[in-house]
């Protein structure tokens, strides 16, 4: 009785291996989907990798948050952004740039309303959230370009984009051209059910792009930010380094803008940072803090939205206000026992190794 039924077992295995499905092998099915799930495919099999792992987590734990597969993404997405609008944010606010998410969020916006115009009359078969990129890119050179030009502040330039990008996204969502009838509910305040592999798989090279472009020109950004005079005169390219952080912004805003929307987006970047610098005494620390600070609200916010049935951007932003709330008061209580105060947004710990290159 045990040979044959080894043998079932075997056949069977091959069966699957020869023959694979759906569920056996998702990353080897979606290459036959489309040129952009055919360029995913590695990341396709990163996912399945990471949903098995949540999986396993599922079973030892209970947790039936733990259960889904669009949780799984959802997670990923959540964690990912809990690294990147810090790592970008701390740059834009002590630059007092904080609104310029707010802006870029609008415009991508636009490119959601773009990539669902496409998909609908010609059929381009890609997820809006690409097209999100490329539009809130060219909306970040946007303002940079017109701060240089006009000699115009940034918020004017700002304003000017921001205004222009969401009339161009309500106006094609308007448009009913070749059956253009969609809820724009989940772009404008984020929902966790409907976080496709095919968007957590693009956040994943935004996230990996990021991640490089900050760690190589970690050194230029930072005297950019705090001394742009220095550093024209030192011999830094500030206009491209400007360029490179809006651009980088623009990435990341689309990235988040999956599970907190357009309206909430711009909370990531600014909130983590604002209460790690109540707290941290040098750049690289108040970096590090709100880091961590963002993924505890990242996480907190996504597990009280599941059971609360309640919409995961709103619940999110307002972990992270409670979080900044706290690091307000550990900060007062710093001061009054003594501690060393906390240094001002444009205060800086520079070691001797930051200096930048020639």
């Amino acid at each position: 009785m045990t040979d044959p039924l080894l043998a079932g077992v075997v056949a069977r295995l091959l069966a699957q291996l020869l023959a694979p499905t759906v569920d056996t092998w998702p990353a080897l099915t979606v290459l036959q989907s489309s040129p952009l799930d055919a360029v995913l495919a590695p990341l396709y099999w990163i996912l399945d990798l990471w949903s098995g792992a949540v999986g396993w987590v599922a079973k030892q734990t209970g947790l039936q948050v733990l259960e889904y597969g669009f949780m799984h993404r959802a997670i990923l997405v959540g964690l990912c952004i809990g690294v990147m609008a810090p790592l970008i944010g701390t740059f834009l606010v002590h630059r007092q740039l904080a609104l310029i998410g707010d802006a870029l969020a609008h415009t991508a916006f636009a490119g959601v309303a773009v990539g669902l115009f496409l998909n609908a009359v010609v059929d381009l078969g890609v997820t809006p959230y690409l097209t999100a990129v490329v539009v809130a890119m060219i909306a970040a050179l946007c303002i940079e370009l017109i701060s240089e030009v006009t000699d115009a502040y940034n918020d004017v330039s700002m304003a000017i984009v921001l205004s222009t990008g969401f009339a161009l996204g309500t106006t094609l969502i308007s448009i009913n051209a070749g059956g253009l009838t969609v809820s724009v509910d989940q772009y404008l305040f984020g929902n966790l059910s409907t976080v496709t592999s095919q968007s957590a798989a693009v956040l994943l090279v935004l996230f990996a792009i990021v991640v490089a472009v900050v760690g190589v020109t970690r050194n230029q950004l930072l005297y950019v930010t705090f001394d742009e005079t220095a550093a024209e005169v030192s011999g830094i390219p500030v206009d491209w380094y400007n360029r490179i952080v809006v651009m980088l912004t623009a990435m990341v805003v689309v990235g988040a803008m999956q599970i907190m929307g357009v309206i909430l987006v711009a909370a990531m970047l600014v909130v983590p940072v604002a209460a790690a610098s109540q707290v941290a005494r040098s750049f690289d620390e108040a970096l590090l803090v709100s880091v961590v600070l963002a993924e505890l609200a990242v996480l907190l916010g996504i597990g009280v939205s599941y059971y609360a049935g309640a919409t995961a951007g709103g619940v999110v932003v307002l972990v992270a206000v409670a979080i900044y709330v706290a690091a307000v008061a550990v900060g007062k209580l710093q001061t009054a026992y003594g501690d060393e105060a906390t240094p001002e947004m444009g205060r800086i710990d520079v070691d001797e190794h930051d200096s930048p290159s020639d």
